[in-house]
């Protein structure tokens, strides 16, 4: 059974396209045009609501969300499609998803210092998999050449916390050394494009992380994990409802229900205490005080929430020190909102400092691990 176990080596694939707020905003504005103009006399007689235009503005007021990272660009601006046009591939050739996660793996790996030899686990852990199966984290083992085993998991904006804590567990009871979980969050073929209030919030990324045990561990930067924490309540107010019984349903796959949807407000008033309680309560377990944590790693969905989250934790707004914000470029990443913002802001950190990781959303999920750096 091992004694520390740390995260070696983070990995972050970047995809070539970007597509920013103007571009969005003027592409809707042109839809909502349309739409009006088309449903004039519905719209007139009532038995049909007029579309409101969207604003740059009105994006980063509600989000904090500049730009966003696209998997594929082609199709989102075109008013006749408004969705991405991802060509499909062959049986033979590799997954899209899973092509976006070996190129974070192999990032993480260089920067663990670990070979195919060293891993023996692969979790591809992230809000929405192309396919049932076979299992994408199967596909990255084999591309990857790892022996051993692999599986994914979906726990919408916390995969990637819930499954370092699936890593974490594995590791410490000695049923895998080393184990990579990859986050490769294509989420935008299920924006809504023709909707206001969401037609901007995700972005197309992948993540790696890789834990082991620290006996093992050779790279130049880990960090103990000291302690996960998960916590789950069902909510319908962040919903998707994309699935396989569609054909069965007799639902069109382009019906507006089977985008992503949220309540918005109500998902701001009921998440945000929520997450700083989680977050007080694990604090607590570990006889830590919030002055102690260097940094907060949260979840990066809404600037206004990680605000609200850490006013609540601290009694006064953060620095963009303390909590960094990386949805400005990036958006909504789902499950690797929090691993971003951890890849991207740990390196100024000195041995024995403490940070915080902490996802929040669809379930409701929050997942949090506490780190120290070695």
């Amino acid at each position: 059974m091992a004694d520390k176990i740390v995260i070696s080596g983070t990995g972050l694939w970047l995809p070539e396209y970007t597509l920013t707020n103007e571009e969005l905003v003027a592409c809707y504005n042109e839809y909502v045009d349309v739409y009006n103009n088309t449903n004039a006399k519905e719209i007139q007689s009532g038995a049909l609501s007029a579309k409101a235009y969207s604003s740059v503005e009105f994006i980063e007021k509600a989000s904090g969300i500049k730009r966003r990272y696209i998997y594929q660009k082609k199709g989102i601006l075109d008013l006749e499609r408004m969705r991405p046009e991802i060509p499909k591939r062959n049986n033979d050739e590799i997954s899209d998803q899973a092509e976006m996660a070996i190129h974070a793996a192999k990032d993480a790996m260089i920067k663990a210092n670990k070979s195919a030899e060293d891993i023996d686990a692969v979790i591809v852990s992230c809000a929405y998999t192309q396919r049932s199966y076979p299992a994408i984290a199967i596909e990255v083992q084999a591309a990857l050449g790892i022996e051993g085993f692999g599986f994914d998991m979906l726990v919408a904006c916390s995969a990637g916390t819930f499954a370092l804590q699936r890593g974490y567990e594995m590791v410490k009871a000695g049923t895998a050394k080393c184990v990579l979980m990859i986050n490769p969050e294509l989420t935008s073929p299920q924006v809504n494009f023709r909707d206001r209030d969401s037609h901007f919030i995700f972005g197309d990324v992948s993540m790696a992380t890789i834990i082991e045990s620290a006996d093992t561990c050779t790279s130049n930067c880990s960090f103990e994990i000291l302690s996960t924490k998960a916590f789950t309540k069902y909510s319908n107010n962040i919903r998707s409802n994309f699935g396989y019984v569609l054909n069965a349903n007799d639902t069109k796959p382009l019906d507006d229900d089977q985008y992503f949807s949220q309540n918005g407000r109500t998902v701001y008033k009921e998440v945000c205490p929520m997450a700083a309680q989680h977050i007080s309560a694990h604090l607590d377990e570990l006889n830590l005080k919030n002055d102690q944590i260097k940094r907060w790693w949260l979840h990066q969905a809404n600037i206004n929430m990680n605000k609200l989250i850490c006013r609540l934790l601290l009694n006064r707004d953060p620095s963009a020190e303390e909590a960094p914000i990386v949805l400005d470029e990036f958006a909504n990443t789902a499950s690797a909102g929090s691993l971003i913002a951890f890849h991207r802001y740990s390196d100024d950190f000195q041995p024995g400092e403490y940070g915080l990781i902490c996802s929040f959303g669809a379930g409701y999920s929050i997942g949090s691990l506490i780190v120290r750096k070695l």
